[in-house]
């Protein structure tokens, strides 16, 4: 007999099995193990002609696969990260496109309070330097983690200034966990793995660096995060990308505005132009924009009947109450909320335990 993690892996190397579909019969069969043990729940439940005739089966080739990566897995301490474990990050989990599972080395804290990504570009500049470090370090009494890519530039100082300032960091690597890349980062990795922070892959442990893979590295960068702010960026990247992906997750955006004869920043001001982008000049900015700013922000006004809700988190509990809401039904409800607020609002009821989120982008406070 086989162990779920077994399975787990089986599931992500079978063939003509993608992300969407692994979802829906995960949630059908209730485990990986049932997917492939007890085949005509999930097709039952599916009731999908399409879906009657996949044969979903561990093949020799499979079961190879699979014994390789476990004991890869137990050489290098690493952990797999699945979408039915209840330590999957909370904020990815919404996104259409979130990954099955995903490796990870380190602490494996996926769902802090705040989390900002940082982006930007390769080449960064000592002005783009010098902003993100002053943003950051107006940043560091607020509870806040950071999330970025550990790739030259903007990255590399985003998780080494997080380090410094005692601020968790995480990394999502564009490649598999049995090396670091770029290769001059390995000490800043060690560094991360010390200070209790993660490191996080969905690819298997032999695949390299391949420039194809950065995109999707981006949309893990931007579905952790309640937002991303872009240090400094061309009119063209990777951090350009990782912005648009994290405006489709409904993620608010901020940006450093530089100097309007360099094209180095010519990207922020794009995103700031259209309207995809706040104009980021400080901590303050980002706090006031993401009801963060604990300081300035009267305490809520605990109610009667929920003790442990806010009035804000108790209005909200109350509708829901009524029975499974989607996200569009919550919003209109809550219309007064900005999209960032009720994100917030719903995240904190999650972490709380007295909100569940759905398939389908729903809510419940049941499961």
């Amino acid at each position: 007999m086989y162990t779920e993690l077994f399975y787990r892996i089986a599931l992500n190397k079978t063939e003509g099995v993608g992300k969407a579909f692994a979802k829906q019969i995960l949630i059908a069969s209730g485990s990986a193990q049932n997917v492939f043990e007890f085949p005509e729940s999930w097709k039952r439940k599916l009731r999908n002609r399409k879906h009657a005739e996949l044969s979903i089966t561990l093949t020799d080739k499979v079961k190879y696969l699979v014994e390789r990566e476990l004991q890869l897995m137990e050489h290098h301490h690493v952990s797999l990260c699945h979408y039915l474990d209840p330590s999957y990050p909370k904020r990815l989990k919404r996104c259409n496109d979130a990954p099955v599972s995903f490796y990870y080395k380190g602490s494996g804290e996926f769902n802090p309070a705040r989390i900002l990504a940082v982006v930007g570009t390769r080449n960064a500049t000592s002005y783009g330097i010098k902003g993100l470090t002053k943003i950051l370090n107006e940043l560091k009494e607020s509870n806040i983690s950071t999330v970025s890519g550990l790739a030259y530039g903007i990255d590399t100082v985003a998780h080494e200034e997080s380090l410094n300032l005692g601020m968790p960091t995480l990394a999502v690597l564009g490649n598999g966990l049995h090396t670091i890349y770029p290769a001059s980062n390995k000490s800043l990795s060690d560094r991360i793995l010390e200070s209790g922070g993660t490191l996080v892959s969905e690819f298997d442990f032999d695949t390299g660096p391949d420039r194809m893979n950065f995109p999707a590295r981006n949309r893990i960068i931007a579905g952790m995060a309640d937002a991303v702010l872009v240090a400094e960026s061309a009119i063209k990247g990777g951090s350009i990308i990782t912005a648009h992906i994290a405006n489709s997750y409904n993620r608010d955006i901020f940006a450093i505005p530089g100097s309007i004869f360099d094209d180095m920043h010519a990207g922020c001001h794009d995103l700031i132009r259209r309207n995809i982008a706040a104009i980021a000049t400080s901590g303050k900015d980002i706090l006031e924009m993401m009801n963060w700013d604990m300081a300035s922000s009267p305490q809520s006004v605990q109610t009667q009947l929920f003790p442990e809700l806010s009035e804000e988190e108790a209005f909200v509990y109350r509708f829901v109450e009524t029975g499974k809401k989607s996200i569009d039904e919550i919003s209109e409800h809550c219309a007064e909320f900005s999209p960032s607020k009720l994100a917030g609002i719903l995240l904190t009821m999650e972490l709380k335990g007295v909100l569940f989120a759905l398939p389908g982008k729903s809510y419940s406070t049941s499961i």
